[in-house]
């Protein structure tokens, strides 16, 4: 069982301001920049945390292709030379200069739709030494979790959302499977901003 205070810590920021949102939609993945193998393992985790927060995944979105975009790059100024990007995402030679000197490994863009449920995810990873330090399934789960929900900016900076087993099985804390369960309950709305909601999502852990 979690307690709400457990839950809230998720999804306040540091501004303190609580903010939450979910995938209003099926997910449509699609990763760049990696080998096959890193595809494959990059797939089955979205599949395996959507199964988990009982949410749906498709082929493709109707209105946008592929809605979750993974973009694996050695250097950030590799962005620059990936196609109509810079229509996707407004700003990108700002962000790009900030991450640069920010010395950033990964970062996530979201859009919402007008009920403010997410409706598209861009995730960047810069593989530096920590990222590749990483077993590629720690580091595809890590991400996965990471763009199912609108978490707190400072979630996961002291824990990890992961935990690994002696024989080397990684696989997600148990207390984040209830949240996510939790959220993906449809009785749940896709957005919120008052801390009542980590009432109603304990209530849901509880339950689960």
């Amino acid at each position: 069982m979690l307690l709400v205070q457990e839950i809230e810590k998720f999804f306040i920021r540091s501004s303190g301001d609580y903010v939450f949102a979910r995938w209003g939609r099926p997910i449509a993945p699609v990763v760049f920049g990696t080998l096959d193998e890193t595809l494959i393992t990059m797939k089955t985790a979205v599949e395996a945390v959507c199964l988990a927060s009982g949410h749906n995944i498709q082929e493709l979105d109707p209105d946008i292709g592929s809605n979750l975009m993974f973009f694996f790059v050695r250097d950030w100024s590799e962005l620059r030379g990936v196609p109509d990007l810079d229509q996707m995402i407004p700003d990108l030679e700002i962000l790009l200069e900030r991450l640069e000197t920010t010395k950033a490994n990964q970062y996530r863009i979201f859009r919402f739709d007008e009920a403010g449920a997410i409706k598209a995810c861009f995730v960047f990873l810069q593989m530096d030494e920590a990222l590749n330090k990483l077993s590629a399934e720690s580091l595809a789960l890590t991400q996965v979790v990471k763009a199912m929900l609108l978490w707190s900016d400072i979630a996961f900076e002291e824990e990890s959302p992961l935990v690994m087993f002696e024989n080397g099985a990684t696989v997600m804390r148990p207390e984040i499977t209830a949240i996510l369960k939790a959220a993906y309950d449809p009785t749940m709305p896709p957005k919120a901003n008052d801390p009542s909601h980590s009432l109603r999502m304990a209530a849901r852990v509880t339950l689960n």
